[in-house]
């Protein structure tokens, strides 16, 4: 089967490597406010402020990017991880991934209605963050449930 949207399967490991770390860095970030090393950098803004706050625009800032190079690593591991090839690849993997997928989306949006509904103030800032990264996880961890029981039931 040839699927021209998926990377080759030579990216899945690199994107394990990326993703893993990445993940466990950035729940650290979130979690206790904790960071490798203070990595401050004069950066580009499109827009720099608050709701309320004078802002700027179009501006250079200078910011911490340890958050940023985490996320930006945990997101590029999370898609090769998830959209690279099998090493089989076949219509029943790519049904599972896509089932998966659907999955995945209903799961991520019904943990964003019910942050929604339910958490405010600061915890809801922290879980817009978490939702950025939830389709991605619950993604992989059902794709390779699903590949895992599915080879478990064929041996």
């Amino acid at each position: 089967m040839n699927n021209r949207f998926l990377f080759p399967h030579r990216f899945k490991l690199i994107g394990w490597m990326l993703f893993v770390p990445a993940v466990i860095l950035g729940l650290l970030v979130i979690l206790f406010d904790y960071t490798l090393f203070e990595w401050d950098a004069t950066v580009f803004a499109i827009y720099d402020g608050g709701l309320f706050e004078a802002s700027k625009v179009m501006t250079l800032v200078e910011n911490s990017i340890f958050d940023e190079v985490v996320a930006i690593t945990a997101i590029v591991g999370g898609l090769l991880a998830a959209f690279s090839k099998e090493k089989d690849e076949d219509e029943y993997i790519a049904q599972i991934r896509l089932e998966s997928l659907l999955w995945a989306t209903y799961i991520n949006y019904g943990f964003l209605l019910f942050s929604i509904l339910f958490i405010y103030g600061s915890g809801f800032y922290q879980i817009m963050v978490f939702n950025m990264f939830t389709l991605l996880i619950i993604f992989l961890v059902r794709f390779n449930f699903i590949l895992y029981r599915s080879a478990r039931a064929v041996a």
